[in-house]
């Protein structure tokens, strides 16, 4: 990621790492009301989810400046969404329920730039992770299991 980019997540990280908690309940509660067929992927109680997706998003936004360091990790997290039944289609209704969310909560501090800059960087992700489901699917224990169930 450019220079000019990774400035702009860290600022705007910034703005609303305080209320982490809140900006997954809200991602959370936005993406269950306007995309409900994505609820039955998550577990019934989602405290576990909210701290992983909270986790995520720090572990973005510490290592934006070496994006290398992203690539296994981001990988791996797309071989194990293979098995939640996330579709590449997901990744995009995710990428804008999350930065609606972020706009919402940053109001009047919240700039184009920034909205740009999460949209770049949650492709990336989104990239990657979709690199790593096709992976799996290529595997020979996917593979395996999906034989299995035919």
């Amino acid at each position: 990621m450019d220079p000019r980019t990774v400035e702009l997540l860290e600022t705007s990280f910034k703005l609303l790492a305080p209320r982490g908690p809140e900006l997954v309940d809200r991602f959370y509660a936005h993406l269950f009301s306007a995309h409900p067929q994505v609820r039955p992927m998550f577990p019934q109680d989602m405290t576990d989810q909210k701290m992983k997706l909270l986790a995520s998003i720090q572990l973005v936004i510490s290592n934006v400046r070496n994006s290398d360091a992203l690539f296994e990790p981001l990988t791996n997290l797309g071989r194990r969404h293979l098995y939640y039944g996330s579709e590449p289609a997901h990744y995009p209704l995710v990428r804008d329920t999350l930065i609606g969310v972020m706009c919402d909560m940053a109001g009047e501090a919240w700039t184009e730039d920034f909205e740009r800059a999460w949209t770049d960087a949650l492709n990336l992700v989104a990239g990657i992770m979709i690199e790593g489901q096709k992976k799996e699917q290529a595997s020979p224990q996917f593979q395996s299991l999906a034989t299995d169930k035919d």
